[in-house]
């Protein structure tokens, strides 16, 4: 499982947070992978962890939350995805294994594939998926067969629109190819180069083209459509407090814990725990974490993380909100505007 990185495509929110742990229908993303590995039942999983060590660790502990047994691998520099297996070959041994990576989403999980690998083994296989700008993946050419003939790290020019996506199953015959490929241009270790390095050998890399929903969260719109996927999938639950003057419509979870006064929520939507809507709309497509609080504010298509307030907001809308945020209104006069924003933010204002 590789959950290290920076994240730079979901800055400024991933200066103080792992980009893996940054939940979506109020779970971290990495969450997802990992019960989707457990499903398939895998117990033993080492994971890649960089700069936010700390933080996964907190987060995901010994494994045993999710049926696993966790063991760290920590990985000085994201050097590329071959090199995690590269670092990662005491932990592997001469078992075949699974590479997930930790901020993909596949909406129906990995235990179809894994189920076919194990009945009908190859040396690797990759899942695929049909994606409308391949320049920003791995881009794979495939025979009628579904064998890989050829593969290319985010080509200038793709020959095919089918992009990895970010799950790959291999037997040991893979730590030979990460040992025999060089530094590429971009200055990692690609895995696109060992899977090739492989096909140049004639050892039989296999694909399965997903045809269910699939998603690399390295962004915030993916994040928040991420996040409109599963809310789609939620079913009403109000445990929490919600007076006869707020009003519920659709799919809507309200935590235990929660209160909404005065309200509108029209889902999906989610409350988290301990959170306080007042005089609000919360629209479609939004995920309220824990401990927030709304007053008088709108706020549709968006996720909010834990600790953050928005106060006489009148529209926020295809937002990612951090933690501890305070979203108030200025004064009237003077006519200027003051603001604390990350680094490479971008903020859109009225003239």
């Amino acid at each position: 499982m590789l959950a290290g990185g920076s994240g730079t495509r979901l800055r400024p929110i991933t200066h103080t947070s792992s980009k893996q742990l940054v939940p979506v229908a109020n779970k971290p993303i990495l969450f997802y992978a990992l019960e989707a590995i457990a499903a398939a039942g895998i117990t033993d999983v080492g994971v890649i962890v960089g700069s936010t060590a700390e933080e996964i660790k907190a987060a995901v502990g010994d494994g045993s939350a999710f049926g696993l047994d966790v063991t760290y691998i920590p990985q000085s520099e994201p050097l590329g995805l071959a090199h995690a297996v590269l670092i990662a070959r005491s932990f592997l041994g001469q078992d075949d294994f699974v590479m997930y990576l930790g901020d993909n989403f596949v909406l129906e999980g990995i235990t179809d594939v894994v189920d076919e690998f194990r009945k009908d083994p190859c040396d690797a296989q990759i899942l695929l998926t049909r994606v409308s700008d391949p320049t920003a993946f791995g881009v794979a050419v495939i025979d009628h067969q579904g064998r890989v003939t050829d593969l290319e790290e985010k080509p200038r020019n793709p020959r095919s629109d089918l992009a990895v996506a970010g799950v790959y199953l291999f037997t040991p015959r893979v730590h030979e190819a990460v040992r025999a490929i060089d530094v590429s241009a971009r200055g990692e270790l690609e895995i696109t180069d060992a899977l090739q390095w492989m096909i140049d050998e004639r050892l039989a890399v296999r694909s399965t083209v997903i045809t269910g929903y699939w998603k690399d969260t390295g962004n915030v719109n993916d994040m928040l459509e991420v996040n409109r996927t599963l809310l789609e999938r939620l079913e009403t639950r109000i445990e929490g407090y919600v007076d006869e003057a707020s009003e519920i419509i659709g799919r809507v979870r309200v935590e235990a814990g929660a209160e909404v006064r005065g309200s509108r929520i029209v889902g999906p939507a989610i409350v988290g725990a301990g959170s306080v809507v007042i005089d609000s709309y919360i629209g479609p497509s939004t995920s309220v974490a824990e401990n927030c609080r709304i007053t008088g504010s709108e706020i549709e298509y968006s996720i909010m993380l834990r600790d953050s307030c928005f106060e006489g907001i009148r529209r926020v809308e295809a937002s990612l909100v951090g933690r501890n945020v305070q979203v108030t209104l200025a004064p009237r006069l003077p006519a200027t505007h003051r603001l604390v924003i990350g680094d490479h933010g971008r903020v859109q204002i009225p003239s």
